[in-house]
């Protein structure tokens, strides 16, 4: 009798437990079921249709369906410290959505609208990551997130009537980069002023150093055509500087190559640099840290604390854009 009781149970569970997951697709061949149930959690009301959803590529291949709120609480929590200023936690929150929505948009992911992969899409941490990570802060810090996320809850910018490509950054060295100088231009993506400094950023300088040959071999690989015959000191030419400060490029035994290209090659912080040498190594002195392009975090957190609203920080990193929520489409 007790192994036919515990028989019919488990069929009545097997019944109902798929409409307690969310949706999952697996790759082609086979799906990663434990990356699954840690990235994409059950929703935070079960059985309730969510307002605004996303379908987030996973790490294993497969597509989760999670709850827009949800996702953003993972990707803030990914992208800005907890710690930071609440309003510039809720420009972080519209800035991600946006980014989220432009991608959707794009289709750059076919049956998926983002990825986890920060160097494609934006970063995300799952709930189980997060708890690991912030140990006892944890329901402060999540507290702080989810607060920031539901106060914008809908909202994301838009540029002639669709989401616009939301370029965001760790740290700028007193102006952030205009779009044309590292993908295509966008006119909501100009050089503006970024009031950042080292008492607020960490390693907000920082230098990366390379002995000679090193130095020489590194750019050979990729530009063949370079003349390092001769002293070392004569190999640096002309730097040439964009109007956010940055390097354009540099003049290295004889060719003329991109700041964006050198900081690739030298893993660079940023393209805000001085390149010099002496006694056989070559010294790259950095500002900042990430692209440059769109809205700088630590500025942000930085404006947020001098008495900026979310409003304003979104509009200064992002000018010529509408705040808009989805229910005034």
């Amino acid at each position: 009798m007790l192994r036919m009781l515990l028989l019919s149970y488990l069929a009545l569970l097997l019944t109902l437990l798929p409409a307690c997951l969310p949706r999952f697709i697996p790759p082609a061949e086979t799906a990663d079921t434990d990356a699954a149930s840690a990235v994409c959690p059950l929703p935070a009301a079960v059985g309730t249709p969510a307002a605004e959803t996303v379908l987030l590529r996973l790490p294993s291949g497969g597509v989760c369906e999670m709850d827009m709120q949800e996702y953003l609480l993972g990707v803030v929590a990914a992208e800005m410290p907890a710690a930071f200023e609440p309003q510039a936690l809720r420009a972080q929150a519209v800035a991600a959505r946006t980014y989220a929505l432009y991608c959707a948009a794009a289709r750059k992911h076919g049956e998926a609208d983002v990825c986890t992969e920060p160097g494609c899409c934006q970063a995300y941490a799952a709930d189980s990551a997060l708890r690991l990570n912030w140990g006892e802060a944890y329901e402060t810090n999540a507290a702080r997130i989810r607060a920031a996320v539901e106060a914008t809850d809908g909202e994301y910018l838009s540029y002639g009537g669709a989401p616009v490509f939301a370029a965001f950054h760790s740290s700028s060295a007193g102006a952030t980069e205009e779009s044309g100088a590292v993908w295509n231009a966008r006119p909501y993506l100009i050089s503006v002023s970024s009031p950042e400094t080292a008492e607020q950023v960490p390693n907000y300088q920082s230098s990366v150093r390379i002995w000679r040959l090193d130095f020489r071999d590194t750019l050979l690989r990729v530009h063949p055509e370079c003349d390092f015959s001769g002293e070392a000191e004569g190999w640096i030419g002309e730097t040439e500087r964009d109007a956010s400060g940055r390097v354009a490029a540099v003049t290295l035994g004889g060719v003329r190559i991109r700041g964006t290209e050198l900081r690739q090659l030298f893993a660079l912080r940023s393209t805000a640099f001085t390149l010099s040498y002496a006694g056989g190594i070559f010294t790259f002195s950095v500002t900042g840290f990430g692209h440059g392009v769109g809205m700088s975090q630590y500025g942000a957190n930085t404006l947020a604390a001098s008495g900026w609203d979310y409003r304003a920080i979104l509009a200064h990193y992002y000018p010529g854009t509408a705040l808009v929520t989805a229910q005034q489409e």
